[in-house]
């Protein structure tokens, strides 16, 4: 049977993989392989008080996890294994032709989709807001970038998207480039005009990569936008844990329609193969199986409620004053077609005080955790299919004091900085570690990112500007603040490209 035919056993109420590892964990067996807990809590007490006895039994070889509970050997029955069968699935449920699970985050996704890009060519168009995992996998594949930059609002700190025209016109410039890859949702949950750029990316005859790490639950009730997958995207990568409730660092590649699609599905494979570990998690594997059985069956009916509250959420901010629901300000942007209704946005400057105050203000006072934070916004990441506590989090918003003093300096969300060396070159460069004072000028080694939303706000072999050190030092110094990449924590030192000194003669 073919990895992208459905079995005609299997239905969205099926969940294949997860339930083999439930009847595998309901056995006693007396493991004699990986891992060397082997499922017994005597053998890592520690362990099974973190995570319980029956969790530690369900913590499987994944090469033992696909057995066949009919012969006990290691033979397919017809209808595939169970983890095919969960992953075809997943494909049926996001309108996919194939998905693969993966047990490394998105991150890992965008690692496979840029070595994908390398088997095409050496050359790609990026949205330059990409996470920080896309940079990377540019590096080792030895790709050589071609950005295309959206919209930026400054004052709340959040980048959005790109247009199809910007892609039509940068494609037209760049013809040899491999392939296209955007962002979509972004951060702060704008949408871009997927549909239109895959449009104009195939015109160019160029497959076009959707980074959906925050659209996981795009497409499941009415009233959220619709997933890349079914827009025309070649090539998704999924971040299942993030809004589709999945464990920690599981997440989906899904391929999509049509030739250029079709053309990607064997070095897609290929390339997942060498960068999948093979001894993967089977509790991140089962609960990809589990997320995608929640929703496709309960998300049509438990989203809704989730939607009503959050636009309950939204009433009360309204209602009450003094904070200024920002969510819609990224629609006045030309780039952007929609907005995820489960990212809501809260301007706290009216209120008083800074973003990033109001963030160390609820983790500390009031036990509630925020996604993210700028020194104008808090932003709320509501999970889908998640109950949320309105209440609660009105009353712990309403409490928090004026801080007048968090607003006097803000760290000015810096300009692109300009490129002096390829980024591989810049990256695998011998480096030396510089004060920050003497840093502006230098050409950096490192993709330094402010975390999160992880997109890098400098790259391997751009120049760091005094305003780049400023505005990354600042970041790294906030309470909930941190810099992916960074030399130390503190930045009080930046890794650059090492100048050899001149000659005395």
């Amino acid at each position: 049977m073919s990895e992208n035919t459905p079995s005609p056993t299997d239905t969205q109420d099926a969940t294949p993989y997860a339930t083999q590892l439930r009847q595998l964990g309901d056995i006693d067996w007396m493991h004699l392989d990986v891992p060397a807990h082997q499922g017994r809590a005597t053998n890592a007490p520690g362990l099974a008080d973190l995570i319980s006895e029956q969790t530690l039994r369900r913590d499987k070889s994944t090469l033992f996890t696909d057995i066949n509970q009919a012969t006990w050997s290691m033979d397919a029955p017809p209808e595939g294994t169970p983890l095919e069968r969960a992953q075809r699935l997943a494909a049926e449920a996001w309108g996919a032709s194939r998905v693969w699970f993966l047990g490394n985050g998105a991150s890992s996704g965008n690692h496979i989709a840029t070595m994908v890009t390398r088997a095409l060519g050496r050359e790609t168009l990026l949205q330059r807001s990409v996470h920080s995992s896309v940079i990377d996998g540019m590096i080792h594949a030895g790709l050589e970038p071609h950005f295309v930059f959206g919209s930026v609002d400054r004052d709340l700190g959040s980048s959005h998207g790109v247009t199809p025209a910007q892609v039509d016109e940068m494609l037209t410039e760049h013809p040899g480039v491999a392939a296209v890859q955007i962002v979509s949702p972004s951060y702060f949950g704008a949408v871009s005009d997927v549909a239109g750029i895959a449009k104009v990316a195939h015109a160019h005859g160029k497959p076009l990569i959707v980074d959906e790490a925050w659209g996981a639950h795009f497409g499941f009730a009415p009233g959220l936008p619709t997933n890349a997958a079914r827009l025309g995207a070649d090539l998704v990568i999924s971040s299942s844990h993030k809004n589709a409730g999945a464990l920690t660092q599981a997440a989906m590649l899904m391929l999509g329609h049509g030739p250029l699609a079709e053309a990607l599905e064997s070095i897609v494979d290929r390339v997942h193969r060498s960068y999948t570990s093979t001894s993967t998690s089977a509790l991140l594997l089962g609960s990809l199986d589990e997320a995608r059985h929640r929703m496709a069956v309960d998300g049509p009916t438990v989203i809704p409620e989730t939607l009503d509250a959050v636009a309950r959420l939204r009433a009360e901010i309204a209602e009450r004053g003094r904070f200024r629901d920002a969510t819609d300000d990224a629609m006045m942007y030309k780039d952007v077609v929609g907005q995820d209704p489960l990212k809501v946005v809260i301007d706290m400057r009216p209120g008083g005080l800074s973003g990033t105050e109001a963030h160390y203000l609820l983790t500390r006072d009031h036990r509630v955790v925020i996604e993210l934070s700028t020194h104008a916004v808090i932003v709320l990441m509501i999970g889908a299919t998640s109950e949320l506590d309105v209440d609660r989090f009105i009353e712990a918003l309403y409490a928090l004091p004026k801080v007048p003093e968090s607003l006097i300096t803000a760290p000015a969300l810096p300009r692109p900085a300009k490129r002096a060396r390829r980024l591989q070159e810049a990256f695998f460069s011998p480096t030396e570690l510089v004060p920050w004072e003497e840093a502006v000028g230098r050409i950096s080694a490192d993709a330094l990112s402010a975390y999160p939303p992880g997109i890098p706000n400098i790259l391997p072999g751009e120049v760091l500007t005094e305003e780049m050190v400023e505005f990354l030092r600042k970041t790294a110094a906030m309470p909930a603040g941190h810099v992916r990449g960074a030399a130390d924590e503190h930045l009080d030192h930046f890794r650059v490209v090492f100048v050899a000194p001149p000659e005395v003669f």
